[in-house]
């Protein structure tokens, strides 16, 4: 009787452990499924974007003038503008001491007024010569000789009206003027020096206009042409918009680059003698993006998690381009696929997620 007990207690104990394995089966799952990320899905977007072209380059003036004296040995009187001052075409920047000159002026208006008398001296001899000439008062070698010294007192006066013009000329070159209007970038003018006709007294950046002179390679250079948009981001991080102006016909033989010359808005914040780097906007074709969020790096390769059908992402190697405004060019993706927006550092391959349905874009 008593084996007869032990046999139904174990009968029991086993049914109670049939019923009981798949209660905890059960509960396994909803914890499994409890422990899934919610993530959102976006789709691959197409959008038409530039190319562009990456390039480092130095900040240089568009073109320079150089101011010097031109006449002299003489001494600088005042000094009207330094490095920095921004110019009109014709202001005065500087002006050399001018006392002997005004003197010379003086002495040259003197002459002129005295070659003017001798020349109304001799045209008057000329003309009383005409009046008896006929009458044979005068020989024919006096009234030669009358008309030679008109002829003399007026080259008398020409030359010393050319000498005045000469000094004045001088006189007006005192006054050291800009060139055209620009910015002041050097000055080697000290007041109190004496300086020579061709001496250097300033620098000035033509009209203020720097440009960027981008280094590109021949694969590069074939790209870029003039008018096309650049944007070139300078030392301290600003960044300036300008437009290709020049690109040059050859490249350097030793570098085995040339230069694209990118004009930069006046008065920006652009110097010369900066160097920057920036990115030249090139044909426009249409290309696949995702947001910056959806890729993921890992082991220097560039991955997106694509959703299947049951809710489980694939981790999948995909190539990047370009970035522009949040978004970054992809390739080996179909604009149909699924793929993680966000979060995708914390999944692994062949994992389920939760997606949010109505947050798909």
């Amino acid at each position: 009787m008593s084996r007869f007990l032990v046999r139904a207690r174990l009968g029991c104990t086993l049914i109670l452990g049939a019923l009981v394995l798949p209660s905890c089966s059960s509960s396994e799952e909803v914890a499994v499924e409890g422990t899934a990320l919610t993530v959102e899905a976006v789709k691959p977007q197409r959008l038409i974007w530039p190319r562009q072209v990456n390039a480092n380059g130095a900040l240089a003036a568009w073109q320079e003038a150089i101011i010097s004296a031109e006449t002299g040995p003489y001494r600088i009187a005042t000094i009207d503008a330094d490095v920095g001052t921004w110019a009109r075409k014709g202001q005065v920047l500087a002006t050399l001491a001018r006392d002997s000159l005004l003197a010379d002026q003086a002495r040259l208006r003197a002459a002129v007024a005295e070659a003017q008398a001798n020349l109304g001296k001799a045209a008057s001899d000329v003309e009383r010569a005409r009046l008896v000439g006929n009458s044979g008062a005068l020989s024919a070698q006096q009234i030669e000789s009358y008309q030679v010294s008109q002829r003399t007192a007026q080259a008398s006066l020409d030359s010393a009206r050319a000498q005045l013009r000469s000094t004045e000329i001088q006189l007006g070159q005192t006054s050291i003027r800009a060139v055209d209007d620009g910015v002041v970038s050097s000055r080697s003018a000290l007041l109190g020096k004496v300086v020579s006709s061709g001496e250097e007294l300033f620098r000035m950046v033509r009209q203020g206009r720097i440009e960027w002179q981008a280094e590109l390679d021949a694969q590069q250079l074939a790209q870029v042409r003039v008018g096309q948009a650049a944007r070139v981001t300078l030392p301290d991080g600003q960044l300036v918009e300008g437009k290709v102006r020049l690109v040059a016909p050859t490249l350097s033989t030793s570098t085995s680059r040339g230069i694209a010359y990118v004009q930069l808005p006046p008065r920006s914040a652009a110097r010369a003698g900066m160097y920057g780097s920036g990115v030249i906007d090139t044909q426009s074709i249409e290309v696949m993006t995702l947001p910056d969020s959806a890729v993921v790096l890992r082991d220097g390769k560039s991955y997106a998690f694509v959703i299947d059908r049951y809710n489980k992402v694939k981790q999948q190697v995909i190539t990047t381009g370009q970035r522009r405004e949040g978004r970054i060019e992809v390739g080996g993706l179909s604009a149909a696929v699924e793929v993680v927006q966000t979060g995708g550092a914390f999944l692994s391959d062949g994992v389920s997620v939760r997606v949010k349905r109505d947050a798909r874009k």
